[in-house]
Parts: structure tokens; C-alpha cells; sequence
């Protein structure tokens, strides 16, 4: 066993295990087991989803990307099938002879305001404007469109994201459950395959990625996807082992949702401690200095960054082609009612803070004397409603050298969506914490508390409730209410 699979008092072996534990163990991780386990959850996605899965959805904005690839474009061909989140840039053909790309008008200016892809804003009067049209670009980051190629290529604009969506996310409720066995393989938890059944249910049926996962739709899709990447992660980080592969998929994460880039805070953590450098004894954390182990500790950390650094230049040249913006997937381009919003404070800003904690942690639907007895605020609902088995992450236990670097890559990947200027809109439950769902199982894993009765209870309670919510989400709206709670202005 090497430092990196285990604290210095390793935990005890699982293998003591009742023989009823090790004969499920076995049967879950035979390959017949986790093609049922695949099934079940793959029935669960698509019966929730009902007749939306018979066709594409409203807003398959990768398919869009992966068409325009296919045909040798990054823009859409011609006008886009809705006003939903697609980036505008105007092209004005000018009087004086230039031909200028950005944005006209908007962003809380006047209407003659012209704002340049590149440089300083300019007025432009109508009567200098000899012709405007504008380009639409799928603002995104692509890699869920990348695996859409191959099915695109075939069925083109009628391929069915909402299907694709559901089968690929049974794929991670099983890869969840092989990462949690994992841990117990290492010494790094002492959870039987029944514990860590349970919390595959609670992460696949007891969470906010139910409703994600029977919806498709480009923002759903891509929570999906980046659970996939996030989970390959966490596996090829643990002890550092596997330096490479996790710069591979954590660059995969951030061409799913840029905040997955902040999850690399896991695999440094586990770097130091796989050198030495970061010592846990006990209670206790400690770094030390070692040339040896810096000289270790910088291969890792190269490794580690080459893949990375390969997937953002493709992602950079991507954006620069589009943009003239290496950094720009498209956001700031978005023709969408709070403009003005960001425009004003940015895409990212203290400002917003408080009202996303409040969106993440405490708030809650409004119950009703009459039909329909339930009103969900389309901001979501605090995660302790949707998954209330989540407080156990609190809860004391046993101590792991885990804990500290699980939540520390925790926070570091909620912050940026913390302060992001959208709370998640439209939602039935804070769907940004399934950036970071994969490190919360993974600390109830490490912590060893035990799976009590109430325990239980709970993620039995929260499938009932997130079914309802997979159901009803885009489909039943009478449920949801938009109260204002995060208002499109600049408040």
C-alpha cells in the first residue's frame, strides 16, 4: 500500500464484511450486475421522461454545434429554431467602408451604441449603417456536441438529444457506484456494497440529477456529460496515480461547464499528499519542503497539465475563431432579458453571491390550500429539500485524510457558480451543485458514518419527491412560479 491509498493508520479492510455483504459486492460488480444496475437506472430516466423522449427537444442547442461542424460552419446556417441563449453578433456593413462585428445597441446603452468583438465602443448612427445582419453561435462550451458527432452525422437536426441525455446518464449512477467500491479497495472507506448502493440511489434518484437527466436540453445535457467527466476525474486523481488521465477529464469538465476547471484544486491536494509534501496525522495537516518530492510533485503537476492545456487550446482557437476572444465561449453575446445585468456587474460578481447561497441552501416551495398545493420557485429549491441525506456531509463522523481535500475541490468548484449572475433559472432544484455531486458522495463515502434508519429514510423520501420533480420539470409548469426571487434587472 503506498501513502497515497491510505493515512498513515490505514482504515480496517472491508473483507470482514458478513458473507451476505461480500456475496453482493461480487454480484453487483460482475458485469451482469452492472448492466442491470445500467437498466434500472436508464427505465428510471426515460419513464420519468415520458413522451418527451418520442422527439428532440425545444433547446438542443448541440446538435446545432455538431451539425454546423459537420457542414464546415461554427455559426448557424440561418436563423435560430428559438430566442433561448443562442450568442447574436451583429455585422454592420458601414458607409465608410468597414464591416464591424459585436454587438449593437443593449447592454444598458443607447441604441446608436456599438460594442466591437475587439477595442473601444463606438457610436454608430443609423444613417452611417448601410446594411446589419448577425451571426448565431451556439454559446457553450462543445464537448457534449463532440460525442453527439457520430449520431448527428447520421439523423442530423432530428437526432433526439432527449434520448441520448437519459442513456448516457444511467452511464454515471454505475460509475458512481465503481468509484465508491473503489474507495473501499483502497482503505480510503470502510462502506460495504450495499452502503454504497444506497448511495448511488440517493445520487441517481434522491437528487437534483434526476430531473437533469430526463430533460435533454443543451444546459441539462451538460450538467450530464460533466458528471461523467467529473466522476473519471476524481477516480484518475485519488493518490495522484494517474496524473494524465486526470488532466484529461478535468480539461473534458471545462468544455462541459468552465466551472469544472476549478475541481483541479482534488488532484493537487492529492499530489502533495501522494509526495509527502502535505503530511495528515491525525487531527492534523501539515506541508513540509523536499527537494525530491518537489522534483516528484512537478512531474505530476506536468502530466497533469499537458492534456489539460491541449483541450483549452483547442477550446481557445474555437472561441478566437468566433470571437476574436480566446477566453469567450459566448455568454457576453447572449440576446437574453438580463443583458443589462451583465453589462453592469459581469458575468461574475459578489453581488450575487448571497441570493445564489440563498437559491443553494434555503429556499423552499410555497405550499397551498388549493390545487396545484405546490409551488416550486423556477430559481429551484434549497438542496437540503431535494437531497436532505446531504446534511450527513456535516454530520460528525469518522475522521479521513479525504475530508479536507474533498472539500476544499468542493468549494473551489461551487464558488465561481456562487457567483455567477444566474442562480440556475429555469430549475426545480439547484442543479449547479451537480458540479460538485460527485465530491459531496464521495466525503459521505470516506467519513465511515454509519447508514442509520433515519439515514435511509431520508434518501427514501427524496426519490418520491425527485420524481415529481422529473416529471413535472418543463412539462407540468403550473407547479413553478416565478416570484422575482432573482429578477432579470439589475437588481
Amino acid at each position: 500500500m503506498t501513502a497515497s491509498d491510505a493515512s498513515p493508520a490505514a482504515l480496517p479492510r472491508s473483507a470482514e464484511a458478513p458473507p451476505r455483504a461480500a456475496w453482493l459486492g461480487r454480484l453487483l460488480t460482475s458485469w451482469k450486475g452492472l448492466v442491470v444496475l445500467y437498466l434500472v437506472f436508464a427505465g428510471a430516466y426515460l419513464g420519468a421522461s415520458g413522451g418527451r423522449v418520442l422527439r428532440h427537444s425545444q433547446y438542443n442547442h448541440y446538435v446545432y454545434l455538431a451539425d454546423g461542424w459537420l457542414h464546415g460552419r461554427l455559426a448557424l446556417a440561418g436563423p435560430p429554431p428559438n430566442e433561448n441563449d443562442w450568442a447574436k453578433v451583429d455585422v454592420l456593413v458601414l458607409r465608410d467602408g468597414r464591416t464591424v462585428k459585436g454587438t449593437y445597441g443593449g447592454r444598458g446603452g443607447p441604441g446608436d451604441r456599438f460594442y466591437p468583438l475587439r477595442g473601444r465602443p463606438e457610436t454608430i448612427p443609423a444613417a452611417g449603417i448601410l446594411s446589419r445582419s448577425a451571426i448565431r453561435y451556439v454559446s457553450f462550451p462543445p464537448f457534449p456536441a463532440v460525442l453527439m458527432l457520430p449520431f448527428v452525422a447520421i439523423w442530423h437536426l432530428a437526432f433526439n438529444d432527449v434520448l441520448f441525455t437519459a442513456l448516457w446518464a444511467a452511464l454515471n449512477p454505475v460509475l458512481l457506484f465503481l468509484l465508491l467500491q473503489d474507495l473501499a479497495r483502497r482503505n480510503l472507506s470502510r462502506r460495504s456494497a450495499g452502503d454504497n448502493l444506497w448511495l448511488t440511489v440517493m445520487f441517481g434518484v434522491g437528487s437534483v440529477y434526476y430531473f437533469c437527466s430526463v430533460v435533454g436540453e443543451v444546459w441539462y445535457t451538460a450538467h450530464v456529460v460533466l458528471v461523467t467527466a467529473a466522476i473519471g476525474f476524481a477516480w484518475a486523481s485519488l493518490g495522484a496515480a494517474r496524473p494524465w488521465r486526470a488532466g484529461l477529464f478535468v480539461g473534458l469538465a471545462g468544455a462541459c461547464r468552465p466551472s469544472g476547471l476549478f475541481m483541479s484544486v482534488f488532484f493537487l491536494l492529492e499530489a502533495l499528499a501522494a509526495t509527502g509534501l502535505w503530511q495528515w496525522e491525525g487531527d492534523r495537516h501539515r506541508l513540509r519542503t523536499d527537494r525530491p518530492a518537489l522534483k516528484l510533485l512537478a512531474g505530476k503537476l506536468l502530466r497533469f497539465a499537458l492534456p489539460l492545456a491541449a483541450i483549452q487550446a483547442a477550446l481557445w482557437v474555437h472561441n478566437w475563431v468566433r470571437f476574436d476572444d480566446p477566453t469567450e465561449f459566448g455568454h457576453r453575446y447572449l440576446n437574453i432579458a438580463w443583458q443589462e445585468r451583465i453589462a453592469h456587474f459581469g458575468l461574475f460578481n459578489y453581488h450575487f453571491l448571497s441570493r445564489n447561497l440563498a437559491a443553494a441552501l434555503v429556499l423552499l416551495p410555497r405550499i397551498l390550500a388549493r390545487y396545484p398545493y405546490v409551488k416550486i420557485s423556477q430559481h429551484g429549491m434549497s438542496l437540503l429539500v431535494t437531497s436532505p441525506a446531504l446534511a450527513y456531509t456535516v454530520a460528525p463522523a469518522e475522521r479521513s485524510r479525504l475530508t479536507a481535500p474533498l472539500w476544499l475541490a468542493t468549494l473551489a468548484t461551487a464558488l465561481p457558480t456562487l457567483l455567477y449572475q444566474s442562480s440556475g433559472y429555469i430549475q426545480v432544484g439547484y442543479r449547479y451543485s451537480l458540479d460538485y455531486m460527485v465530491f459531496l458522495m464521495m466525503i459521505l463515502a470516506v467519513r465511515n458514518r454509519p447508514l442509520s434508519r433515519l439515514w435511509k429514510a431520508l434518501i427514501i423520501v427524496s426519490i418520491p419527491l425527485n420524481l415529481f420533480l422529473a416529471i413535472i420539470f418543463d412539462r407540468y409548469m403550473q407547479f413553478t412560479f416565478d416570484d422575482g426571487f432573482f429578477p432579470n434587472g439589475l437588481n
